[in-house]
């Protein structure tokens, strides 16, 4: 399955609360109250969405993670980290793929906050001085003011927005400067260092390209367009 595809068992029931759900089961599952998850968490956790990791084997990965750790009678360090369950996540997924079929679900948000949430990305775009963003915000906002009839298309809508937000990743890159690139390189080796050796080539690919295009879009002030961060 390519990384861009989304998994008929988790469209739309589980597609928009994927992230939320991982953050809290993972706090419980420290037991230490509030942790807040870090870029490369949270791009970890995009990587599995995207490659159609189902979210009851994130879970399920989660907890076997820290039943093993808490059976060591040694415990160097607090896992401080989501990266800390990448193996036991995956063996999990392969254990247990996702049989269930896509049913009809309630939109998870109302139709204004779709167009609201359109429309500041293509505010944001229009400030940017940069005049290819300005032809993306224009696509946008033609979404938005068709965001009625989007709502019966989300999956497709998606889709788009995915591809609308490559399109910009692409543009903002190339206005990187070398030392800002060598920046955010650094910052994820520093982060992903303690884990390489929990993850598969495959998966630090895609776990690597996801933080550095969220990186980049952070750079350039640009809001995630993905439906998820509408909330």
């Amino acid at each position: 399955m390519s990384q861009r595809e989304t998994p008929e068992a988790d469209w739309p029931s589980n597609y928009f609360n994927y992230f939320t759900e991982i953050e809290e089961h993972f706090q419980r599952a420290r037991g230490t109250g509030l942790f807040l998850l870090s870029p490369l968490d949270w791009a970890l956790i995009e990587s599995w969405k995207m490659a159609g990791i189902p979210l009851e084997a994130v879970l399920k990965g989660i907890d076997e993670a820290f039943e093993k750790w808490r059976g060591r009678k040694v415990k160097r360090r607090n896992v401080n980290s989501v990266a800390y369950c990448a193996q036991a996540v995956m063996e999990a997924a392969q254990r247990n793929p996702a049989t269930a079929k896509r049913g009809q679900t309630e939109a998870p948000f109302r139709v204004d906050d779709l167009r609201g949430h359109l429309a500041k990305a293509a505010g944001a775009l229009r400030a940017n001085a940069n005049s290819a963003l300005h032809d993306v915000a224009a696509t946008l906002e033609s979404l938005a003011s068709d965001a009625e009839n989007r709502m019966q298309e989300l999956e497709d809508l998606e889709r788009r927005l995915t591809s609308l937000e490559d399109k910009i990743v692409a543009i903002l890159r190339a206005r990187q400067t070398e030392e800002d690139l060598y920046a955010i390189r650094e910052a994820l080796d520093r982060e992903l260092s303690p884990y390489r050796g929990k993850m598969t080539a495959e998966q630090l690919s895609m776990l690597e390209r996801r933080y550095l295009d969220t990186a980049v879009l952070e750079r350039g002030k640009v809001p995630r367009l993905s439906l998820f961060y509408l909330h």
